[in-house]
């Protein structure tokens, strides 16, 4: 006799791995100028880089003007620009993890669906909340 939770469909094929999501940018070329100028074209497509870019130049922004204040035009700038790269790049890497994070929840949950629903097929009365 098998048990509801082994189920040997399941045992015979791996759960999928979720672990790149579709791309919807241009196929590389190998060559490295074409290749960068379409991912250029495209960067509004790439996950988590508009709110980067964005949060980059508020942040360029800011520090270029108040540094601006106490010092010359270029060294404002050059702290408006190492502002926004630094924080454009933090930010775009922590949005990055936590969307690895996301992915792996998803994945932990879509694994442990069948356990789950063999679990409660078995029980005898629907909870009602």
């Amino acid at each position: 006799m098998t048990s509801p939770s082994s189920n040997p469909s399941s045992s015979s094929n791996p759960p999928a791995q979720v672990h790149e999501l579709p791309s919807r940018l241009p196929a590389a070329t190998g060559n490295p100028v074409i290749d960068s100028l379409n991912s250029a074209r495209h960067i509004t497509e790439v996950p988590c880089a508009r709110n980067s870019l964005l949060y980059g130049i508020a942040g360029g922004l800011g520090i270029g003007v108040i540094r601006g204040l106490s010092a010359n035009p270029m060294v404002a700038g050059n702290w408006a620009v190492g502002t926004f790269a630094l924080i454009s790049l933090g930010s775009w890497h922590i949005c990055q993890a936590q969307m690895a994070q996301e992915r792996k929840k998803v994945e932990q949950i879509i694994e442990s669906m069948p356990r789950r629903k063999a679990s409660s097929s078995s029980s005898t009365s629907p909870e009602s909340s």
